[in-house]
């Protein structure tokens, strides 16, 4: 669980990342508004030629979503030690079950290979008698 918390608190740092560098094109591409009673400043300012606005929209959202799965990963609340350790118990009875199913596979299957071995051991037995005879 450790290892998805590091990776939703990076997720969080990256989407920080993302906002701050958003509101920097932002306040790169904007106009400067003249304010009443101050003056006019008539500075045109020129935007840049590249508009960034679509790219940092997909970042916020891809990055969004990122979050939104690393946080769906987390256990819930209902996850407590109890429900655990029953899941745990249940586990455990299975794994018990099978083990003895596998017991009885292992035996019945002994149990074939030693009959075929005695049905071979009869054949050859009898592939001698006979060759004896001739």
């Amino acid at each position: 669980m450790a290892d998805r918390l590091t990776q939703l608190q990076d997720a969080v740092n990256s989407q920080a990342d993302n906002f701050c560098n958003s509101v920097g094109i932002l306040q790169q591409m904007s106009q400067p508004s003249p304010l009443s009673g101050y003056g006019s400043s008539t500075t045109k300012v020129t935007p840049p030629d590249t508009d960034h606005t679509l790219l940092f929209a997909q970042m916020i959202a891809r990055t969004a979503k990122d979050i939104e799965v690393l946080i769906e990963s987390l256990p819930s609340e209902e996850s407590t030690a109890e429900l655990q350790a029953a899941g745990l118990q249940h586990l455990e009875q299975e794994s018990e079950v099978a083990g003895e199913q596998l017991k009885e596979t292992v035996k019945q299957g002994e149990q074939l290979l030693a009959s075929i071995q005695a049905a071979l051991h009869d054949i050859s037995a009898k592939q001698l008698e006979s060759g004896e005879d001739s």
